[in-house]
């Protein structure tokens, strides 16, 4: 787990991105970001002093962030204790994924006649592969996200989108728990090359069908994972 006093000093080095977004929604921006990184890891409790002085905001904007965090399901305020970073359960993760097959599958269902601006999706998949031939695993997990979420971008929809940057940030912190990310994030990978090849073959239905398989077994195989590993 990352050591908080850490966390903090890499969030002084944010205050400068508040000069030009002095507001809660920028102080969540950067929390969120330091969340998905696993800078503040899952259970960390936040502090609103240190927090507050390392970002220089004052502890109401500094709370407005938090609730705003919290209602996307990152942090959970607990009664007389204060606020943490969320640990999601098994019912949380299998509630993603059905989330994410709906979202994706219907991306890719919807798509028109091709071509299609595949770039994104390319630039993902030869990302995740030059993270695996360097054996840097958790830039390959976010690499994978990142191939997720040009599917979804493939609807030209920014409400999905954000729907699908809140979805893929809550399963980051399922990521962040788990020990071994090359086994959760190597086997997906020629998987994402495959989903790729047709899509630009035109083979939208052949995508979705292989897509939604893909979404089903990490499924299986991350929460039966996730729930060994949070008994």
């Amino acid at each position: 787990m990352t050591d908080t006093g850490e966390a903090l000093a890499g969030l002084a080095e944010d205050r400068a991105l508040l000069a030009r977004k002095s507001t809660a929604e920028g102080v969540a921006h950067i929390l969120r970001g330091r969340i998905a990184k696993g800078d503040l890891a899952p259970g960390t409790q936040l502090s609103e002093k240190e927090i507050g002085e390392a970002l220089g905001v004052s502890r109401n904007t500094l709370r407005e962030a938090f609730r705003l965090l919290t209602h996307e399901r990152l942090l959970v305020h607990e009664l007389n204790r204060g606020v943490f970073v969320r640990i999601l359960t098994v019912e949380d993760l299998v509630d993603i994924y059905r989330v994410r097959r709906l979202v994706e599958c219907a991306a890719l269902r919807g798509l028109g006649a091709p071509p299609h601006p595949l770039g994104g999706l390319e630039a993902a998949v030869a990302a995740g592969e030059k993270a695996a031939r360097a054996e840097q695993w958790r830039d390959l997990g976010t690499a994978n996200i990142r191939f997720h979420q040009e599917v979804v971008a493939l609807a030209g929809s920014p409400r999905t989108d954000e729907v699908m940057r809140g979805i893929l940030a809550e399963l980051r912190l399922v990521f962040h728990v788990m020990e071994d990310p090359r086994r959760f994030h190597e086997p997906y990978l020629p998987r994402n090359r495959q989903i790729l090849a047709a899509l630009a073959a035109g083979d939208a239905t052949g995508a979705e069908a292989m897509l939604a398989s893909y979404l089903d077994d990490s499924r299986r195989q991350l929460s039966e994972a996730y729930g060994r590993r949070l008994a």
